[in-house]
């Protein structure tokens, strides 16, 4: 049943030497691994907007010369990012730049910040497309957290069926997207610079505002930041590109930048032209293209294609993730386990632990995921900083070709996202200040799972110490009664070993007195031992028995084996009606030091 589930909902199992065949082209790419950036344009402009209109509507004409400094920094982050995946065409991004230029723990602040990130992203993201849902479809609105976990499913689901197929599919929406606003951009500036639109609240450029300060353009400038959040996404995943990887993947980062520009700023113009103020009930966006074509059909094309977008952004995380995740399991600061590629040549446990980490988050908030927004844009420039940084001191200290050059594209994006973050810290504190102490415990997590990585290194590496020798072996068989189940347990015991002791723990002693006649009576040349349990327990006595034989056993060099008889039923279901106290010992030994532990199953045919 489990087996048929997978196979229709993840597919066949793919052979390690179809691996060339997952990766993906540069098209597939582009919607794969830029739905998060794409997607912001939706909620990018109305960010800064919010923050201008608190003001005055007069103020809407400063939402230009800010969307100008934000698309400045998406080129030098453009620029920056494409060196980076030229310098390390193995992937790893801000985390691998960071950790080989600034030190370990600059490196494990970037990727702690990125994977955190990722997480953020598909909460967000999916809630904010479920909201736009059960905005076009109200009697949906109670049911907006199940929606929510759902559509995280649908998506990882999607992901886990490989590279190649979740591409195929998603590529459609994303691009359908891109299409959907580029149409409205067009028609809405002829419009507009026609003059067919009526402007309400229109504000002239230069018109000097009371109130305004540094502070709140700085405020509303890292609101506008927002959109650049996922740009980071593509130097992470390089290894999923065709060859040549680093040349595809560059091209289409900067494929992704323009398109990212071109429709921010685009949004951006319509909204100030349009004279548009943010509306609690009703996006930018929705209003822009109301007001384009009016509740027509392109009106509804728009928005479902922006509802797509926004949950659809959730990708650029299962994407980017995974591959985050492997490098740094890789350097033993993750579990192991997101090393390991599933039925799909994918790295599925990255996979299904992000979708299990956002579900929890959304649950967590109620799927109000907003107030995470400045955090997930921090999360973003922490990494730009500390791998842009990294990145001038590599230029520096190597002094390739054209040095100079790229240390001062680098130094630039180091810069304004420097700046960026201290306006988001300092603007948005209230909201952000959480980072200061889940940072902390992420490093705190990366290193002990190193340091436990490293005390299992140290204790399987073969030194003398480690190799202590064997000189024969013990095996303790515990028994419940005397069964052939038991009898053929002590006859597999004395092919290993001509030391070997039967154990029944008894709770009475008429019990005790019809074990050791039974025992008797099969004269098989094994002592039987019976301990007393006072207080019924099974497993207590056994291991203060234990703890005396192995103390014999390490002074002459012996070990010490417990071996657990175990019937198995015929059918599954049958388990229920046994007691499982073979399972329960077992369990409990594992725990044992130098207790090797052994379980000899018999089948039942009935």
């Amino acid at each position: 049943m489990y087996s048929t589930l997978k196979r229709l909902l993840i597919g066949k199992p793919l052979k390690s030497q179809q691996l060339g065949e997952q990766k993906i082209s540069k098209t597939k790419a582009l919607a794969l691994l830029s739905s998060d950036a794409l997607s912001s344009v939706a909620y990018g402009t109305e960010q800064i907007l919010i923050v201008l209109v608190a003001i005055s509507s007069a103020a809407l004409w400063y939402s230009l010369p800010i969307a100008i400094g934000v698309l400045i920094l998406l080129t030098a982050l453009i620029l920056s990012y494409r060196q980076i995946i030229f310098a390390y065409p193995h992937g790893g991004g801000a985390y691998v730049v960071s950790r080989e230029n600034l030190g370990v723990n600059p490196g494990l602040i970037a990727g702690g910040s990125l994977l955190v990130d990722y997480i953020l992203t598909v909460a967000v993201s999916v809630s904010a497309g479920t909201d736009a849902i059960t905005s076009a479809v109200p009697f949906l609105h109670t049911h907006h957290i199940l929606i929510a976990v759902l559509l995280v499913v649908v998506i990882m689901i999607l992901n886990l069926r490989g590279l190649t197929e979740s591409a195929s599919i998603l590529a459609y929406p994303v691009y359908l997207f891109v299409v959907a606003l580029l149409i409205l951009i067009a028609v809405g500036g002829y419009k507009m610079i026609t003059g067919q639109v009526v402007q309400v609240n229109h504000s002239t450029i230069g018109t000097p505002i009371t109130g305004l300060s540094l502070f709140l353009l700085l405020k509303a400038f890292s609101s506008g930041c927002a959109a650049l959040t996922g740009v980071e996404a593509i130097s992470n995943a390089i290894p999923a590109f065709k060859e040549p990887s680093s040349k595809n993947a560059a091209n289409t980062l900067v494929l992704m930048g323009v398109l990212l520009g071109i429709l921010f700023t685009g949004i951006t113009v319509l909204a100030f032209g349009f004279g548009l103020v943010p509306k609690p009930e009703e996006t930018v966006v929705s209003q822009i293209a109301s007001e384009t074509f009016g509740r027509s059909y392109l009106y509804y094309f728009i928005q479902g294609t922006t509802a797509l977008i926004l949950v659809l952004a959730a990708n650029t995380g299962f994407s980017a993730f995974p591959q985050l995740a492997f490098n740094l399991a890789k350097d033993k600061y993750m579990p192991r386990m997101f090393t390991v590629r599933g039925d799909r040549l994918g790295y599925s446990n990255g996979i299904i632990f992000l979708g299990i980490a956002s579900i929890l988050l959304i649950i967590l908030f109620g799927g109000e995921t907003e107030h995470l927004i400045p955090l997930y844009a921090v999360g973003v420039f922490i990494p730009f900083t500390l791998s842009q940084t990294g990145m001038c001191l590599k230029w520096f200290r190597q002094k390739p070709k054209n040095w100079v050059l790229k240390m001062s594209i680098n130094a630039t994006g180091a810069v304004i996202s420097a700046v960026v973050l201290m306006i988001l810290f300092i603007t948005k504190f209230k909201l952000v200040w959480s980072v200061l102490v889940f940072m902390p415990i992420v490093i705190w997590i990366f290193y002990m799972i190193k340091r436990h990585y490293n005390a299992v290194g140290e204790q399987l590496r073969m030194t003398e110490e480690n190799l202590q020798p064997i000189e024969g072996n013990i095996v303790i068989v515990p028994i419940a009664g005397v069964t052939n189940v038991v009898e053929r347990s002590i006859q597999y015991a004395k092919t290993l070993s001509d030391q070997v002791i039967a154990v029944h723990v008894s709770f009475d002693k008429e019990t005790e007195k019809k074990i050791e006649k039974k025992w008797a009576e099969l004269d098989n040349g094994v002592r039987l031992v019976m301990l007393r349990s006072s207080y019924r327990s099974l497993t207590s006595p056994l291991e203060k028995f234990l703890e005396t034989v192995e103390a014999k056993a390490t002074k002459y060099h012996y070990s010490v084996m417990v071996l657990v008889p175990q019937f198995i039923p015929k059918k599954s279901w049958h388990n229920i009606l046994h007691n499982q106290s073979a399972f329960l010992l077992r369990l409990r030994l594992l725990w044992k030091k130098d207790i090797v532990v052994a379980t000899l199953p018999y089948h039942f045919k009935k």
